[in-house]
């Protein structure tokens, strides 16, 4: 099989330069605007969490602590999720109250998204794509610690 054009290794600065014109930043920032309210304030816009997410996969799979260190020291990064500079990146607590305010459904209705531009303007011939989305699947239906607090799993109590 002879590719005309390959995607550039997954962890690179290239990777990141070839993508960035995909992430839908219009249709985030408008279906999930900057909360106005008292107390916090958000320095920065859905679009920019969403990416700073989507580092955490391309980048690796690096903890979201690793990526937040990371947009601080390389530039790359940051002008991947649009960060001004390297002391105004996202903290984990703001990556957190974002994946709240999003639930499942919203990561869901960003990749929906996102699948549709890349189809549009991915070369399919005449082969089958399938694409898989995991987004939903559930998590481990037990609490580990507990679990293991409590005894065996088969144990009432």
């Amino acid at each position: 099989m002879h590719m005309t054009k390959s995607l550039p290794a997954v962890g690179s600065f290239a990777l990141l330069n070839a993508l960035t014109g995909f992430v839908p930043d219009d249709f985030i920032n408008s279906r999930w605007p900057v909360p106005h309210r008292p107390g916090r304030r958000f320095h920065f816009s859905a679009a920019q969490l969403w990416r700073v997410h989507l580092l955490a996969a391309l980048t690796g799979g690096q903890s979201f602590n690793a990526v937040q260190r990371s947009l601080s020291e390389q530039r790359p990064l940051r002008r991947f999720a649009h960060l001004p500079n390297e002391r105004s990146v996202p903290d984990t607590r703001m990556l957190h109250e974002f994946r709240s305010r999003l639930g499942v459904s919203g990561f869901r209705w960003i990749n929906d998204h996102l699948t549709q531009q890349v189809l549009m303007v991915a070369p399919l011939r005449d082969k089958t794509v399938g694409l898989i989305d995991a987004t939903d699947l559930p998590a481990c239906s037990r609490d580990k610690k507990k679990m293991a607090s409590l005894g065996a799993h088969n144990e009432q109590h």
